[in-house]
């Protein structure tokens, strides 16, 4: 239970759950660059197009960064269990992908927001964030 002393970001953020954020942002980019991978030829296209490859994750580490955070992605409560954490990083990632859609949908990205490119990168990325917390606590 959070004190009256506790700041705003004392509730949300807990340096316990460090492993997890690290875990995440390691799912959301591999799932975004597999994604990368299958619709622009392969791994060639990492070392080809570094930029371009980069330019389509950062949108949705920006998303991450912003959202997370606010949800709870990160509080003492995602770090107690897995039943816990997994509704947090999906509930988390349903903003943070709409942040990252409207970053590639500004005229500063390119790519655009197709809607079925938004419900993929929701359901695959929720779904990936949703087995990596449960094989990290699992795992403990």
């Amino acid at each position: 239970m959070a004190t009256q002393s506790e700041s705003f970001w004392d509730q949300r953020i807990d340096r316990g759950t460090l492993p997890l954020a690290v875990g995440d942002v390691l799912v959301i980019g591999l799932v975004l660059t597999l994604g990368v991978m299958m619709h622009n030829g392969g791994v060639s296209y990492l070392t080809s197009d570094t930029t371009g490859w980069l330019l389509t994750l950062v949108p949705f580490f920006v998303g991450w960064l912003v959202c997370a955070p606010l949800v709870g992605a990160y509080s003492a409560g995602a770090g107690e269990s897995a039943k816990a954490s997994i509704p947090l990083a999906v509930r988390s990632w349903v903003p943070a992908d709409i942040v990252g859609l409207g970053i590639r949908a500004s005229p500063f990205f390119e790519g655009g927001a197709d809607p079925v490119f938004i419900v993929v990168t929701l359901v695959t990325v929720g779904f990936a964030l949703g087995v990596w917390r449960w094989l990290a606590f699992k795992l403990r």
